[in-house]
């Protein structure tokens, strides 16, 4: 279960997402957004998980089964959990960067403070920085971090590694209602992100069932203010809103296509449908995952969701 999709991503293209933490989620943060849901094992520590070419050869054989049509766009360190808790993913994107795609890491960016780390991002090609607030209140509040992190610390790492990398860096500021998208905080977050200068600051609301379930997104208003807030700062700036199409790479096998994707990416109804069809699998798939607690259904802003489940 390391390598899943490719999914179609708002970012990326289409995504081959590498998820290189195992088991249930473990990070450093527990953001009450998150589509994989709260965190079970809290950590700054990185650790060994899978040697690097045991993912190198996973990933190449999930490339050989798939159409041409669906190769991707970027190979996708986005994990269940924090990606740079691994401690070999320098020597994993070094290896994985021999199959001629893109890599990509998307961080939360709580351990760019860590020399290493930096270094070892710094093979990919892109990477996204989560910057959600620089206001320390709001950002205990959204994103729910590991007591160990300093603060200071972690802003002055993300400067650190703006001014070192070479590559594409973007940024992702997930708004949520009431959290932090007060206007004095978009103020400062921005001022924080120009700094940073990404590409593109991409600005996002949660589409996917979040990990704490009165979470909502902005409104409107909200969204429009912190485009213009973020544009006034010289910003190149993108809205993240809507839905990223049904249009996902699949291999043949559909119970290890679903398990795989929804463990780190929840699948909408209408995605998993086509998802099926192209894996000539019947409804009764669907239904004995669930039935065998494989999977779970559940409902946000009106759509159908299947999530991963876990049993401890």
């Amino acid at each position: 279960m390391i390598s899943f999709g490719p999914i179609p991503s708002r970012r990326l293209g289409k995504s081959l997402g590498i998820n290189n933490i195992p088991a249930q989620k473990i990070c450093s943060y527990s953001c009450i957004y998150c589509q994989v849901g709260i965190t079970k094992k809290y950590s700054l520590v990185r650790e060994e998980f899978f040697d690097p070419m045991v993912i190198y050869k996973e990933v190449k054989a999930h490339l050989e089964k798939l159409n041409e049509e669906d190769l991707p766009d970027y190979l996708t360190f986005v994990a269940n959990g924090e990606p740079t808790l691994d401690i070999h993913l320098g020597e994993a994107i070094k290896k994985l960067k021999t199959l001629n795609i893109p890599i990509a890491v998307i961080t939360n960016a709580s351990m760019l403070c860590n020399k290493q780390v930096r270094d070892e991002i710094s093979f990919a090609d892109l990477v996204s920085v989560k910057i959600d607030s620089v206001e320390e209140e709001s950002w205990k509040a959204v994103n729910l971090p590991i007591s160990d992190i300093d603060f200071h610390d972690l802003l002055t790492g993300l400067l650190k590694f703006s001014r070192e990398y070479s590559g594409k860096l973007i940024s992702e500021t997930m708004l949520v209602q009431g959290v932090n998208d007060a206007s004095d905080i978009l103020h400062k977050t921005s001022e924080f992100v120009s700094q940073v200068n990404p590409a593109i600051a991409y600005i996002s609301i949660p589409t996917r069932p979040p990990a704490i379930s009165t979470v909502s997104a902005s409104s409107e208003d909200k969204i429009n203010e912190a485009y213009q807030i973020f544009s006034g700062k010289n910003l190149k700036v993108e809205l993240l809103l809507g839905f990223e199409g049904t249009n996902m790479g699949h291999t043949g096998n559909a119970i290890a296509d679903i398990l795989n994707i929804c463990t780190v990416h929840p699948i909408r109804e209408d995605t998993m449908l086509e998802l099926l069809k192209k894996d000539n699998a019947r409804i009764a798939v669907l239904d004995s995952l669930i039935y065998d607690q494989l999977i779970k259904k559940v409902t946000f802003d009106s759509n159908t969701f299947y999530l991963r489940r876990f049993h401890v």
